[in-house]
């Protein structure tokens, strides 16, 4: 799959996503890349997704004015799981969900006890 059909693959998900969370989503920017870096991955377990930046949950008016959050979608990482096109299109917007609920401040237990880990 070629970077802008995965990239056609994310803005269908997002467009998918309640209104809600397109507001919320404001000021984050969301990246596709075709995988992470050591800077990102020091360990290079494959990463399908990354959220960074601080939390909503975590947040003081001190963090007024820092850099934007952002959410990394790695596409090479997606080809290797190997799955059929519509699996894989389920697999890259449950990542994204999955991110997303980072910046809401869910962490990866809770997630995975509510199916999304």
């Amino acid at each position: 799959m070629k970077r802008n059909e995965f990239e056609t693959i994310v803005q269908e998900a997002l467009d998918n996503l309640p209104d809600w969370v397109h507001e919320a989503l404001a000021h984050i920017e969301i990246r596709v890349e075709d995988e992470p870096g050591p800077e990102l991955d020091p360990d290079d377990e494959g990463l399908l997704g990354l959220y960074v930046g601080v939390p909503l949950t975590e947040r003081s008016v001190e963090d007024v004015g820092e850099l934007p959050d952002l959410i990394y979608l790695f596409r090479k990482p997606h080809l290797e799981l190997d799955l059929p096109a519509e699996e894989l299109r389920e697999e890259i917007a449950k990542t994204l969900v999955h991110e997303i609920a980072h910046y809401f401040g869910i962490e990866d237990d809770r997630l995975d006890e509510i199916g999304w880990g």
